[in-house]
């Protein structure tokens, strides 16, 4: 892999395959914290471009995705374009009755929604606006970080991981992370709890794993 990546500051040092996973996902989410909002918006349109292309999406009905914070690359546009071309959209929600898991509750233009615990605005969570995650066609997720054998490093919650893995080796739902590509790795330490990537999406390229 090239030493710079579009977007990626040249200000810091890149972390070595024997650093900790601390220091690599400080080191990501630096380099995305980085990006300028002029930076931002143009990544988040080229992925709805990106996105248009992929059969996987146009075919999807049930498409998870999330809510941009700390630099993660922004699906907004993304959900805009689903609600045009009427795609049911979900929002990764905390559950309410098991700690350090997820659900996914539809989420509209006209959804209320409140601050959950990190601060990250979600929707109310209501039983009949949920969609079981097998039902779930697409789930994008946000990273911190990525390498080329579809491993994701994320913020150290574990809550994807623990969620996706009664389902990960089912026909449903394709897992596709988004990422800026300034936060490809060349490799990235892998935990036995890990769910691996089928697919990763940044504005500029597409690993199909």
């Amino acid at each position: 892999m090239a030493d710079l990546l579009p977007g990626m500051n040249t200000q810091l040092r890149r972390p070595t395959s024997k650093a900790s996973i601390v220091e690599t996902r400080r080191f990501y989410r630096q380099q995305r914290r980085a990006l300028s909002p002029e930076q931002q918006v143009k990544a988040a349109r080229q992925l709805v471009k990106h996105c248009q292309q992929q059969p996987q999406f146009q075919s999807a009905h049930k498409v998870a995705l999330y809510l941009a914070n700390d630099g993660e690359l922004d699906p907004h546009p993304l959900i805009e374009h689903c609600w045009q071309a009427n795609k049911d959209v979900y929002l990764p929600v905390l559950h309410p009755f098991c700690a350090g898991y997820l659900v996914f509750v539809h989420y509209g233009p006209e959804t209320l929604m409140q601050a959950n615990r990190f601060g990250i605005p979600e929707p109310k969570v209501e039983c009949h606006r949920l969609c079981p995650i097998e039902q779930l066609d697409i789930l994008f997720t946000p990273l911190v970080a990525f390498d080329t054998k579809g491993n994701r490093l994320g913020m150290g919650g574990g809550f994807y991981d623990r969620t996706l893995k009664p389902v990960y080796q089912r026909p449903k739902p394709t897992l596709i992370g988004l990422a800026h590509d300034c936060q490809q790795a060349d490799s990235l330490p892998v935990q036995p709890w890990d769910i691996p990537l089928q697919k990763i999406l940044t504005p500029t390229q597409e690993f199909n794993l």
